[in-house]
C-alpha cells in the first residue's frame, strides 16, 4: 500500500537568511560549475608555476646542498694530491728583519721521516708526504726595501700564504712587515697562516700571556685567524695539516684565468720554454700569454714535462699545437685612418693662421737643476705646450717643475751660487786639497744640509700649497687681467645643470681615441667571456706538468729581463680575450690613511691592475652617480676618486694598487682600490669658477665687478648662468662701461657680504703615457761593494 501525503509548505512567516555577497564579480565556484571542466586556451598555455609543497621544498634544499658539496669536494681533489693535481704552492714570508725563514721551512721538511724532498730547484722545494698523502711546494721572500714587488708577484699565484713572526723580537711586526702587510691585504693575500717561532725560549710562566699579546698585534691584521707555534717537529706537522685541509679563500682575479709559476726556464732561437703546473682554469694553446715585465706573447706548442714529484716519471709528448687561423693576434691599438673622416682642404687664410700660431708656440725644455743657458741650448728634449696646456689652471706650478730657456733659473734663491763664489770655491779646493783641516771638517748638521734636496723640498712645498688652497676654495680661480676671458676660456661652456644638462661623449674626441677599442655593453661581455673561459675544455686542463713554448721572444728583450729579474722565477698568467687591447680603464681609488704627500693629477705613479704592473699619468674625478662627473685637480687625503687612463682591457673583479717611488728605490701606497669599468665615455668635467663681488644692490638688482675685465667677455659670458654663495641665482643682464662691470639680476635681494660665481666647464682626458713598469737592473756584489 503507498503511501500518500501532502508536501510541507512554507508559509508567511519562514525565515530567509542572507546570501553570501562576493561583489559584482562570480565566485571561483560558480566559474568552475558553468565551465563544467573546460579550460581556456590562455591558462593551458601558460607556464605551471606550481607552489611546492614542504616535502618538495626539503628535497629541493638537499639536492642543491649536495652539488655545492660536490664541488667543494672536486675543487678540493684538484690540488695537492699525489698524482694528476698540482701541489700546494705555498709561500714563507718573515715579518721581521731578525726572522729566518730557511729555519722555519727546515722544521716543516723535517717533521716526517718518510716524507720526499726535492731541493734540486735553488728557488723551489718539493715535497710529499706519504703520511698526509699530499704535495706541497715550498717558496721564501722577503719583504725588505727593493722585495716588496717580489713578494706580491707570488702571493699573486701562491695557495697558501705563511707569515713568520718570532716572540724573541721586541716589535712582532717590524716596519718593513707591516708596510708589506699593508701591501698584500690590498692586494688580496692568499689564504693567511700566521706561524709564530721562539716560544719555547720564553719562560714558561710567561708563555700564555705572551702568546695572548701576539695573538692581539696579529688580530689588527688578520681578525679570524689563529696564530700556530712553530718550535718542533710535531707543530711542523700541524702546519702541513692546516695547508692541506683549511678552506682557500678566492681570489678571483686568480681563479678566472690560467696562470704558472715556472720552475724551470729555457731559451733558444727566439723560443721561451716554460715549465711548471698549470693553475686556474684550463690553458688554450691558441690564447695569448703575459710575462710581467716581459710582455705578450703567442704560444707555439705545448708539451707534457716529467713532474718531479711523480714515481713513474711519465713520457714526454705534444699536446697541443697552435692553429695560426684560429691564434689570437697581436693587437694592441687600433690603427686609425686619417682619411676615415670629412675632408676640407684648408684655405690660404687658414693654413697662414696655423703658421702663425706655430710660431708663437712657446718652446720649454726639461733640464736639471744648475744647468747653465749655454748647456741647456744642447738639450734636445724640447716639448711644445699647446693652447690648453699654456693657459693651464695651475700655470705658477707647472712653471716651477720647468725651466725656460728664457730665464735665468726656477730655483729659489738660497739655491743659487754666483760664479765669483764658484770660482773662490774652486780655487779653495785647488789651494787645500791635500791639507787636512780639523775645523773644516762638517759636523752633523751640515751633513744632514749637504744630503737634503732643496729643489725636491721647494718643490714640494708649493705642491702642499696648491692642495691646501684646492681644498680651501675649489676651482676657483681670478680672471686674468692680460688675457681676454673669452680667450682664455674659449674651450670651456656653461652648464644650465650640472646633472641634467646634455653633454655628447663623442662630441670632440681627441686623436687617441681612434687608437683605443670600446665594448657596446662591457657588463654584458665580461659575464660572457668569464663563463666561457670557467666552463670550456682547453688543451691543457688545471693541475698538469707542462713545458710551454712561447714564440718571438727577441734576445735582445731576453736579456733586458734577466739583467732587471736575476734568477728569479718566471710568473706566467693566459689572457682572457681582448685582455691584450687598448683601451681608457676607470678604477675606483681609496686614498692610503698613511700617505699625506700632495698628489696632483695627471701625475706619474705606478699601478697594479690585477696581473699587470704599469706606469701612467691619470686623471682624477669624483667617484657619483649620474653621466658627468667632477674633475679633481688633486687627489685629497681622506677621499675616493675615481682615476682614468690608457692601458691594456682587464675584466675586473681585480684589485688595484697605487705607488708612488722614492728616492731609495722603496715604494708608498698611496691608494688602492678596484677596477671598475672600462668605459671611455665616462665624461669628466673640469669646473673653473669666476667669482665677483656686488658693488651696488638694488633689490634684486646688483651691479657685479671683478668677475670680468672689459665689455667684450661680459657680452661673451651673457648667457651663463650665476649662482652665489648664498645660494641665489640669476643671470648677466647688461654691461657697464668698459671695465667689466655688469648689472646682474637675482630671484632675490642680496647680501653685502655675498660672492657671484659663474661655473665652466670643459672635459677632460688623460694623455698616453702608458709604459711598462721594468724593476731596476740586479747589480752584482762586486758593484754593491764598490
Amino acid at each position: 500500500m503507498a503511501i500518500t501525503g501532502t508536501i510541507h509548505r512554507a508559509g508567511s512567516l519562514k525565515q530567509t537568511n542572507k546570501s553570501h555577497k562576493h561583489g559584482q564579480h562570480r565566485s571561483k565556484r560558480e566559474i568552475d560549475t558553468d565551465n563544467k571542466g573546460r579550460v581556456s586556451v590562455k591558462t593551458s598555455s601558460k607556464r605551471n608555476n606550481k607552489i611546492m609543497k614542504r616535502e618538495e621544498r626539503r628535497l629541493q634544499q638537499n639536492q642543491l646542498r649536495k652539488n655545492k658539496r660536490d664541488e667543494a669536494i672536486d675543487k678540493k681533489r684538484k690540488l695537492g694530491g699525489l698524482t694528476k693535481s698540482a701541489p700546494f704552492l705555498t709561500c714563507f714570508v718573515s715579518l721581521n728583519e731578525l726572522v729566518d725563514v730557511e729555519s722555519a721551512m727546515a722544521i716543516v721538511e723535517n717533521c716526517e721521516e718518510d716524507a720526499v724532498i726535492d731541493r734540486s730547484n735553488p728557488l723551489i722545494t718539493y715535497m710529499k708526504s706519504l703520511r698526509l698523502k699530499q704535495r706541497f711546494s715550498f717558496v721564501k721572500s722577503k719583504c725588505g726595501i727593493g722585495s716588496e714587488m717580489k713578494a706580491l708577484d707570488y702571493l699573486k699565484v701562491c695557495d697558501s700564504t705563511v707569515l713568520v713572526i718570532s716572540a724573541q723580537s721586541e716589535d712582532v711586526v717590524d716596519k718593513a712587515g707591516d708596510k708589506f702587510l699593508n701591501f698584500a691585504i690590498a692586494q688580496g693575500i692568499p689564504t693567511p697562516i700566521v706561524a709564530l717561532m721562539d716560544l719555547e725560549s720564553v719562560n714558561p710562566k710567561k708563555r700564555n700571556q705572551v702568546k695572548m699579546d701576539i695573538q692581539k698585534r696579529m688580530n689588527i691584521y688578520f681578525p679570524d685567524e689563529k696564530l700556530i707555534v712553530l718550535d718542533k717537529t710535531t707543530d711542523g706537522l700541524n702546519l702541513l695539516r692546516r695547508i692541506g685541509g683549511q678552506k682557500r679563500k678566492t681570489l678571483h682575479n686568480k681563479e678566472n684565468r690560467s696562470h704558472m709559476y715556472s720552475e724551470k726556464v729555457e731559451y733558444s732561437d727566439n723560443t721561451l720554454k716554460v715549465t711548471g703546473y698549470v693553475r686556474g682554469i684550463p690553458l688554450n694553446v691558441n690564447n695569448l700569454v703575459y710575462i710581467p715585465e716581459l710582455g705578450t706573447f703567442q704560444m707555439s706548442q705545448i708539451d707534457s714535462a716529467v713532474d718531479p714529484m711523480s714515481v713513474d716519471g711519465g713520457s714526454v709528448q705534444v699536446l697541443a699545437r697552435a692553429n695560426p687561423a684560429l691564434q689570437v693576434p697581436l693587437i694592441f691599438e687600433n690603427t686609425p685612418d686619417e682619411m676615415d673622416a670629412e675632408q676640407a682642404f684648408p684655405s690660404e687664410a687658414e693654413i697662414a693662421q696655423s703658421m702663425a700660431e706655430n710660431k708663437e708656440r712657446k718652446l720649454i725644455k726639461r733640464i736639471p737643476k744648475g744647468m747653465s743657458d749655454y748647456q741647456a741650448c744642447w738639450v734636445p728634449d724640447i716639448e711644445e705646450l699647446d693652447e690648453d696646456e699654456e693657459y693651464s689652471d695651475n700655470d705658477d706650478e707647472d712653471s716651477k717643475s720647468f725651466m725656460s730657456c728664457d730665464s735665468n733659473t726656477s730655483l729659489p734663491k738660497q739655491d743659487k751660487m754666483n760664479d765669483d763664489e764658484m770660482e773662490e770655491d774652486g780655487s779653495d779646493n785647488e789651494e787645500y786639497e791635500d791639507v787636512t783641516d780639523q775645523s773644516q771638517v762638517p759636523n752633523k748638521e751640515q751633513q744632514y744640509d749637504d744630503q737634503m734636496d732643496l729643489y725636491e723640498e721647494y718643490e714640494t712645498q708649493e705642491k702642499l700649497k696648491a692642495q691646501r688652497s684646492d681644498a680651501a676654495f675649489p676651482d676657483e680661480m681670478d680672471t686674468p687681467s692680460n688675457i681676454p676671458a673669452r680667450t682664455r676660456f674659449q674651450k670651456y661652456r656653461g652648464l644650465e645643470s650640472f646633472r641634467t644638462s646634455p653633454w655628447d661623449p663623442k662630441e670632440n674626441l681627441p686623436y687617441d681615441y681612434a687608437r683605443i677599442f670600446q665594448f657596446k655593453d662591457f657588463d654584458r661581455i665580461k659575464r660572457k667571456i668569464i663563463k666561457e673561459a670557467a666552463n670550456c675544455d682547453g688543451d691543457v686542463m688545471s693541475g698538469m706538468y707542462v713545458t710551454i713554448h712561447i714564440m718571438n721572444v727577441s734576445n735582445e728583450t731576453w736579456e733586458n729581463y734577466k739583467s732587471s729579474r736575476g734568477t728569479d722565477n718566471i710568473i706566467l698568467y693566459g689572457l682572457l680575450p681582448h685582455e691584450n687591447k687598448m683601451s681608457l680603464l676607470n678604477v675606483v681609488l681609496k686614498r692610503s690613511p698613511s700617505s699625506t704627500i700632495p698628489i696632483k693629477s695627471k701625475e706619474r705613479l705606478i699601478f697594479q691592475c690585477g696581473f699587470r704592473r704599469f706606469i701612467v699619468n691619470p686623471i682624477f674625478s669624483q667617484h657619483t652617480n649620474g653621466n658627468k662627473h667632477k674633475y679633481e685637480r688633486f687627489f685629497q687625503p681622506n677621499s675616493t676618486v675615481v682615476a682614468s687612463f690608457y692601458a691594456p682591457i682587464q675584466f675586473p673583479p681585480s684589485p688595484v694598487l697605487c705607488f708612488r717611488e722614492n728616492p731609495n728605490g722603496s715604494f708608498s701606497l698611496i691608494a688602492s682600490g678596484s677596477l671598475m669599468s672600462c668605459n671611455p665615455d665616462r665624461i669628466a668635467l673640469k669646473r673653473v669658477v669666476l667669482s665677483g663681488h656686488p658693488f651696488k644692490i638694488h633689490k634684486r638688482t646688483a651691479t657685479i665687478r671683478f668677475m670680468f675685465h672689459n665689455k667684450d667677455d661680459v657680452d661673451y659670458f651673457k648667457p651663463c648662468k650665476l649662482r652665489t654663495k648664498c645660494g641665489r641665482i640669476g643671470h648677466i643682464k647688461e654691461s657697464l662701461g668698459t671695465h667689466g662691470h655688469m648689472k646682474c639680476v637675482f630671484d632675490g635681494q642680496l647680501k653685502s657680504f655675498d660672492t657671484i660665481f659663474l661655473q665652466l666647464y670643459k672635459r677632460m682626458f688623460p694623455k698616453w703615457t702608458y709604459e711598462e713598469y721594468k724593476r731596476n737592473p740586479v747589480k752584482s756584489d762586486d758593484s754593491k761593494m764598490e
